[in-house]
């Protein structure tokens, strides 16, 4: 099965490769802007769309030429597909101008594919990249033999340490799998446990972010007396953002490793379609929510699901009363609050524990819409 998969790796730029590296970073920044601005100003003089390519600057501002072409062309298609996605109805919204205060920096530049791709592994030690020439790089996995580079992406962390994220396609040998409804499993999501499972399993989250928050309140209060723009500021900037980054790195170690062993035992996983980023913003559950990453754990598991060859992760509608649905006799309780854990069917008399049978009425949703 042919797949399009990024691998991540941590790379070491020389000062000389470090300063282009930051000049490429404020150039892309200002070609969005600029463009940005450019079609706004040209659709409300003519109410009419506009093309423009970063070409169009060049002769203009001259120090764009330093930093690689294929990057400010990307910026160009990432501003395309920003318009289409507003237009398309699905609550995209409208692109906003980048801000130089942005901890988070990157840039993506393509591979040529000619005599010697423009990206490429040299002696697994470093990488060769367009203007920046060669790039030490902990090559920690090799890439697939048989894969092809697409792109990469290079980023900049808060915490000022560099990574390259390099798009493979390749052949995994992997051929699909025929879908198996008896193997299969329901989730249900539960902020004290991060999700229930329709066998009446809980996982139980670390809460990894709520450990440092003690940690994290010490740094900030120090980074509150420092003065802006100082060295010590700086210092102290980066010390907090290492506690965020630590948070969010044991995190995502934990949803893979999670998302992995539920990917070895079935073929495909039910979920309710929940907006995870409304979730945070009702009931006052926005820390515990974003400090879960659910949303991620499900995107982690469709794409190893996928990578398998089953079918992945399926999301039955989100207006479906999977809590208030007794799954003995079908009847619903209108009456059922969030406070309710456990309630008593008024038809049937069943006692129910509320996020158990949510988990078993997700699996049986999911099951009847892909049998029909």
């Amino acid at each position: 099965m042919l797949i399009l998969k990024g691998f991540k790796y941590r790379i070491y730029p020389n000062p000389e490769q470090e300063i282009l590296i930051r000049k490429t970073f404020g150039c892309c920044r200002w070609m969005w802007n600029r463009m940005l601005s450019d079609k706004q100003e040209h659709y409300e003089t003519y109410h009419e769309s506009i093309n423009i390519t970063p070409a169009m600057y060049k002769d203009e501002f001259e120090w764009l030429k330093e930093v690689d072409s294929c990057a400010l062309d990307s910026v160009k298609v990432d501003l395309n597909q920003a318009y289409k996605n507003f237009f398309s109805k699905k609550g995209y919204g409208f692109p906003k101008f980048k801000s130089k205060k942005d901890n988070h920096q990157s840039y993506r530049t393509n591979n040529v594919h000619n005599k010697n791709d423009t990206i490429r592994l040299i002696n697994n030690k470093n990488i060769r990249l367009p203007k920046l020439g060669d790039v030490r790089i902990k090559l920690h996995r090799q890439l697939p033999a048989n894969g092809r580079i697409k792109s990469a992406t290079i980023s900049r962390t808060p915490t000022m340490k560099y990574y390259i994220s390099i798009l493979v396609e390749y052949d995994n040998g992997v051929e699909q799998q025929p879908v198996n409804l008896e193997n299969s499993l329901g989730l249900d999501f539960s902020m004290h446990s991060f999700y229930v499972d329709n066998q009446g399993n809980e996982c139980g989250y670390p809460e990894y972010y709520r450990k440092s928050q003690k940690k994290l309140a010490r740094e900030q209060r120090r980074l509150s007396r420092k003065q802006q723009g100082s060295k010590n500021y700086e210092k102290q900037r980066r010390k907090v953002a290492l506690v965020y980054e630590k948070s969010s790195n044991q995190r995502n170690d934990w949803l893979n490793k999670t998302s992995r062993t539920l990917a070895n035992q079935y073929d495909i996983v039910f979920f309710e379609d929940i907006d995870m980023k409304n979730m945070s913003r009702c009931f006052n559950f926005g820390k515990t929510v974003h400090d879960q990453g659910f949303g991620t754990f499900r995107t982690m598991l469709d794409y190893k699901l996928k990578e398998d060859g089953y079918y992945g992760i399926y999301k039955i509608d989100k207006w479906f009363p999977s809590s208030k649905t007794c799954r003995h006799c079908g009847s619903i309780n209108k009456n059922l609050t969030l406070k309710d854990r456990t309630w008593i069917c008024p038809d049937c008399g069943a006692v129910i524990d509320r996020d158990v049978n949510a988990a078993i009425n997700i699996r049986n949703k999911g099951i009847a819409d892909l049998s029909a």
